[in-house]
């Protein structure tokens, strides 16, 4: 059941459109042409130009791109650029230009950084979406010849070749009323009513998920329920022509096509937080809340001990600032950037920059077996007589049915030909001439070709039928079976012994298809499906769609990676658990679609929690699993790549389509692989935590080294009788810090940080928070008690001096804590910053301590320090490295790292 509210993946579209399409099922040809005004010989170039004009283009509803200046929008906002603007905004009104220019710099540069990737990106998937530019083979009435005027004649010569009045046009150029060609491998460009059609197989795998094609035909039309998909006459935009040949008039285009409202309704759907977003808003507020709690505590101290107001509330403004981790924003998309950069290399289209977290954060992928596990080409994997000892008689029937047969030529006879050896195979091609043919139906689910021996005087003076198919309708047809040179009759027993080899080949995930012929007089040219009678069952051909050869490796690496992975897939359970076996997947629990139609959304919450694949499943299955993993915390990934994939691809933390993909789902998708290779997953899941562990990193440094500033702060302020820092100083001192940390995106991370999931803990974060950053104020206070008594800055007279003295010692040791939390290793030692960290941070101490020693020095009302500071300077600094080595060991031990 699906509680109220739930939106579902749409499996019916609108009423109108359902009866419109039911209405031009049912009319005879001239009346749907009638309709459409349109003629069997097509529209002119003039009725087209006119009709474009009043329908538009033939684009079904995509998600629109942004205007450069709604995603520059969604670049800047998120809660720290919008903190870091109203601080800024304070600053100016207060007339401290500096620390408005500085926050200002912070905002503007991080959302310009974001905006400049994300352009860059959507740039990329939109030009993907160009190449694939499809066209359709259409005919135009004043390029026709005056002999297609006669109906039959034309229809005729339009089934087997093109003539002049044919012309090749882009799909978007469509209009209803055209009159289209189509054959073997074409897309269907619109939705379409069939005017003439042979042997036309459609494949609507796209919309429905169903596996085998279905057959359309020209007159037959059924509508069960709300499903115009089973409409036998009507084609729909999106599907593909798998064999066969048809002409068809359009009857709807774009947006207002099947496909084009099941696209419209997806892409209006709104997209739901992912569990980055989530995570980075609720370590966002949490540091707001901070700021806020602890700035108006300043204030009131500042205040109430100096009696300057003004001056305490700029004070305090510079702390909420300082509080305040403003390269956060920065250091986030620098380090999503940075992800997205290495993921292109891998061919791999980052669309939304968020997704680079999401990947390293995902607990839970989700995905197809067919053609993402396995190759999407079946292979012959046996061929028996009906015991199941090997035949070779059976492999040249089955090659004889799939060479002559020219109607549905599908994944299996694909198979028998490429299986059959070229010598055997031009062999049997020359010998054997093909008499007449049944086609397959799905009623029947077989197939039959009548086949004679090119050499009068070779075999018994009769044809052969020969037919192939599903084993029950084969053998429904059979009255015998062969057995080495005997024939057996059919009796129970006999079938039982054959039901248990076919089992056995079940059991082994292969597709079993039977193979039975009959001996047919030569007089006889024509058959038909009364035929397939009195056959005697010959064997099997038992098929497999294999796997991938990189497949095992990059699951065994997303396993490793602590990734559970879960197969969600339509075909049956048997095929589904032996493709499991083959890639050493573990199968805990199989659920089946028709189990997951009776459960409600908690009850399926539980199941999908406790297993690990699920079969036979339609669309709305795959997006309730997602859903139905996402509620119960976990970071889910889905792979998919039609539009029945959708809606899954939304509901994801991060969608993950391919650049064959139907549209809708490319729109849909976070990451578009280039090369449909799951190595590239297990690559990107790293990247994703390596840039996610960064940016914890900042998280953790910032918060700790200025939560202790300000707890220094309101302790100084409550004793000192002038400011422990002027404003200006806590600006520069924090801008200094940032800059030192610009570098951290580019870090190493650790191997053991990178072997499972990663995700927000805002908790966490604060009581590290709590933990260290009261350390650093330790020290700070050690500094307070230096300047006060050792160097005698005690009065208001020597207060630079004394701020001098507190600004080096602060800023060197906000620099040194990059080093020393960043692993939870012993820094320096066994974990050694990247190259760019140390040169970074090395810089920047240098410039804290030229600050107060060089010509700036008055500019920033900052004094020299005497040179017996510097001893002292160094005995504070390896004390710090010591004591925080020491809390770090004991915070691992009790609470972890992660």
């Amino acid at each position: 059941m699906i509680k109220p509210g739930h939106r579902a993946f749409p499996r019916t579209v609108s009423r109108k459109l359902a009866n419109d399409l039911l209405r031009a099922s049912r009319a005879d040809v001239p009346a749907v042409l009638v309709g459409l005004r349109s003629r069997e010989e097509g529209l002119s170039s003039s009725e087209v130009a006119a009709l474009q004009a009043r329908h538009g283009s033939n684009q079904v509803a995509h998600e629109r791109p942004l205007p450069w200046w709604r995603q520059l929008w969604q670049s800047y906002r998120n809660p720290f650029n919008l903190l870091l603007s109203v601080l800024a905004a304070v600053s100016l009104l207060t007339s401290d230009v500096r620390a408005a220019s500085v926050i200002g710099t912070m905002v503007v540069l991080s959302t310009l950084l974001r905006f400049g990737v994300e352009r860059r990106s959507h740039g990329a998937a939109l030009r993907l979406q160009a190449m694939v530019g499809n066209t359709a083979t259409v005919l135009r009435r004043d390029l026709a010849h005056e002999a297609a005027a006669d109906a039959r004649r034309y229809f005729e010569v339009q089934l087997h070749g093109r003539d002049s009045s044919a012309l090749e046009v882009p799909f978007i150029a469509l209009v209803p009323g055209e009159i289209v060609l189509l054959s073997a491998g074409d897309m269907i460009p619109a939705d379409c009513r069939v005017l003439a059609a042979k042997d036309l197989f459609v494949s609507q795998a796209a919309l429905t998920g169903e596996f085998f094609p279905v057959e359309k035909f020209v007159d037959r039309q059924r509508f069960a329920g709300d499903n115009p998909l089973e409409l036998d006459n009507l084609l729909f935009m999106g599907t593909t022509v798998v064999s066969g040949t048809a002409t068809a008039v359009v009857l709807t285009t774009g947006s207002r096509s099947y496909f084009g409202a099941v696209a419209a309704q997806l892409s209006e759907r709104e997209r739901e937080p992912t569990a980055f977003q989530a995570g980075v808003n609720s370590v966002s507020w949490l540091l707001i809340r901070f700021a806020l709690v602890l700035a108006p505590f300043v204030l009131l101290i500042n205040g109430a001990a100096r009696g300057d107001w003004s001056e305490a509330c700029l004070f305090a403004l510079s702390v909420a600032v300082g509080l305040t981790p403003e390269m956060l924003p920065v250091i986030v998309t620098a380090a999503l950037a940075r992800g997205a950069a290495m993921l292109a290399r891998r061919k791999v289209i980052v669309k939304r920059l968020d997704a680079i977290q999401n990947m390293g954060a995902m607990d839970v992928l989700c995905l197809d077996k067919t053609g993402t596990l396995t190759q999407d080409a079946l292979v012959v994997a046996q061929h028996t007589d009906a015991f199941g000892a090997d035949s070779g008689t059976v492999l040249r029937l089955a090659f004889l049915n799939s060479h002559f047969q020219t109607g549905l030529k599908n994944l299996l006879d694909t198979a028998v030909l490429a299986h059959m050896p070229p010598e055997t195979a031009q062999e049997l091609a020359q010998r054997y001439r093909k008499i007449d043919e049944i086609p397959f139906d799905f009623q029947r689910r077989r197939m039959s070709v009548i086949v004679g021996a090119t050499d009068s005087d070779e075999g018994d003076g009769q044809h052969r039928l020969i037919c192939k198919g599903a084993l029950e309708d084969v053998l429904s047809a059979c009255t015998a079976v062969r057995q080495g040179t005997d024939t057996l009759a059919l009796d129970k027993a006999v079938l039982e012994r054959l039901l248990r080899v076919t089992r056995a080949l079940g059991e082994q995930g292969l597709r079993v298809v039977a193979v039975a012929e009959r001996a047919v007089p030569r007089a006889q040219t024509t058959f038909s499906s009364d035929d397939e009678k009195q056959l005697t069952l010959v064997g099997y051909l038992a098929f497999l769609d294999p796997v991938k050869a990189s497949a095992a490796q990059a699951l065994a690496a997303l396993t490793a990676q602590g990734v559970t992975l879960k197969i969600l897939t339509g075909d049956n359970e048997l095929v589904t658990g032996k493709v499991c076996q083959e890639l050493g997947l573990s199968v805990c629990g199989m659920v089946l679609g028709p189990q997951i139609e009776r459960l409600d959304d908690v009850q399926l919450a539980a199941l999908a929690a406790r297993n690990t694949v699920f079969a036979r499943l339609t669309p709305l299955h795959k997006e309730r699993l997602v859903r139905a993993l996402r509620g119960d915390g976990h970071i889910v990934g889905f792979i998919g790549d039609g539009i029945n994939d959708a809606a899954a691809l939304r509901t994801a933390d991060i969608g993950i389509s391919v650049d064959t993909a139907v549209d809708v789902a490319r729109d849909a998708a976070d990451i578009i692989l280039l090369d449909k290779d799951l190595t590239v997953l297990a690559a990107g899941v790293r990247e994703g935590r390596k840039t996610f562990s960064n940016m914890l990193k900042y998280i953790r440094m910032s918060a700790s080294s200025n939560f202790g500033n300000v707890f220094s702060v309101l302790v100084a302020s409550a004793f000192l009788p002038f400011l422990p820092m002027l404003p200006l100083h806590l600006l520069v001192q924090n801008l200094l810090y940032d800059v030192s940390q610009v570098a951290i995106p580019f870090d190493h991370v650790d191997e053991e940080l990178l072997s499972k999931p990663l995700q927000w803990n805002p908790k966490g974060i604060g009581r590290f928070m709590l933990y260290f950053g009261p350390l650093s104020s330790i020290f700070d206070l050690l500094t307070f008690a230096l300047m006060w008594w050792v160097f005698h800055a005690n009065t208001p007279a020597s207060q630079g001096l004394f701020q001098s003295g507190w600004f080096v010692v602060g800023l060197l040791t906000q620099v040194l804590v990059v080093h020393l939390i960043r692993t939870p290793k012993l820094s320096f030692f066994d974990s050694v910053a990247a190259w760019p960290v140390l040169a970074m941070t090395a810089v920047i101490m240098g410039i804290g301590i030229y600050l107060p020693m060089g010509p700036l020095a008055g500019y920033f009302q900052l004094v020299a320090l005497p040179l017996a500071y510097f001893p002292w300077l160094l005995g504070i600094l390896l004390c710090y490295v010591v004591l925080v080595t020491a809390l770090k060991r004991w915070y691992i031990r009790r609470y972890g790292w992660r």
